[in-house]
């Protein structure tokens, strides 16, 4: 079976090529035109010989997701339903989204095959958890999707691991797909511009706070109770929020960083007068700002908020010194906003299995 290299560090690219009976160098060859230079096919990967490139087609496979099909949206966002290409996954499919802008692009990328976590306001939900995704598969999701805008794309690159699934229930390959993107021989992206965002999974945060490489943290709050966000995020049952907020204080933040936390306002549920008063008391003493987010449509029975209750909310916080920011989501017209992805597309737009 062909060795996959998409995800591999630079450790075991080197194994590979020396098994091969080339010098150790030719894997850091390998692994910056793999990342670097985002050559996904051996023969136009000109920094190695072609006799190497020859064996590495027989022996090796880079298996990087495949576009099934692009949706656009009125606001340039792009909504990629993917097809995974990796050895023993037909059939399975993510979504990954990618926003330009005038400065930097982002790319929204999921990090598990649907979702375990059944946040009852998230589309993506109702998937249940399909499978964990592999490092290849995480980081391959950028790769695509840098290289299907390639001829446009702005210095900069922004990574969001806010896809489908709970990217702490998925920590090892999570954490293996990072590494490759923060990279300064990699993908080559700073801290500052790769974001994780959890549920809340307080285990998952303290062993976050003791890795040497990390991205920023997010925690998705989306209730200013421990009554209210049990309604809403069952995993607040294991997770409630005192313990939640004591791993965010004991988390260590770099001097460049804040904590970000993610409020989804749902009208008429957690957005009143009295949930911004609460909050302002979760986050006290914390080096955090938060970011509001009003409610995605979807076929759930919530509804988004009314303008000035959002506008009042931010106001509230603002006044008592919370950083607070209103973040609509892009791509609402093609299902790609937060909470939307959900396969919707999948059983019409895959090609069928053969066997």
């Amino acid at each position: 079976m062909p060795a996959e290299l998409l995800g591999k560090p630079p450790e075991e690219l080197r194994a590979l090529v020396v098994s091969l009976g080339e010098p150790a160098y030719r894997g850091a060859q390998l692994y910056h035109a793999l990342y670097a230079e985002r050559r996904f096919d051996f023969t136009a990967m000109t920094n190695l010989p072609a006799a190497l490139r020859a064996r590495l087609a027989q022996e090796a496979r880079i298996a990087l997701p495949r576009v099934v099909k692009r949706y656009h949206s009125a606001d340039g966002s792009v909504r990629y339903l993917l097809a995974l290409e990796s050895e023993g996954t037909a059939g399975t499919s993510i979504e990954t989204v990618f926003m330009p802008g005038a400065k930097r692009q982002t790319i929204c990328v999921s990090t598990q095959a649907g979702c375990p976590v059944n946040c009852h306001f998230c589309l993506t939900a109702q998937l249940g958890l399909i499978r964990n995704l592999t490092a290849g598969e995480i980081v391959g999701q950028v790769l695509a999707a840098l290289e299907d805008n390639r001829a446009t794309l702005t210095p900069q690159t922004n990574v969001v691991l806010m896809g489908q699934g709970e990217p702490l229930l998925n920590y090892e390959s999570v954490m293996a797909a990072v590494r490759r993107l923060l990279d300064p021989h990699g993908v080559r992206l700073s801290p500052k511009h790769v974001t994780l965002s959890t549920s809340g999974i307080v285990p998952g945060i303290e062993r976050l706070a003791q890795e040497k490489v990390r991205p920023k943290l997010a925690v998705s709050l989306n209730a200013s109770s421990d009554e209210q966000r049990n309604a809403i995020m069952p995993i607040n049952r294991k997770y409630p929020l005192a313990a939640l907020l004591e791993a965010c204080r004991r988390y260590p933040l770099r001097p460049w960083e804040r904590l970000t936390f993610e409020y989804v306002l749902l009208g008429g549920f957690n957005d009143q007068p009295d949930d911004a008063q609460r909050v302002v008391k979760l986050v006290a003493n914390l080096r955090a700002k938060v970011n509001l987010i009003p409610w995605n449509p979807g076929e759930l029975p919530y509804q988004p908020p009314e303008a000035e209750r959002v506008e009042e909310f931010r106001c509230l916080l603002t006044e008592k010194g919370v950083p607070t920011f209103v973040r609509y989501s892009r791509g609402q017209d093609i299902m790609a906003a937060c909470g939307q992805l959900a396969l919707l597309e999948t059983a019409k737009d895959l090609p069928l299995a053969t066997h």
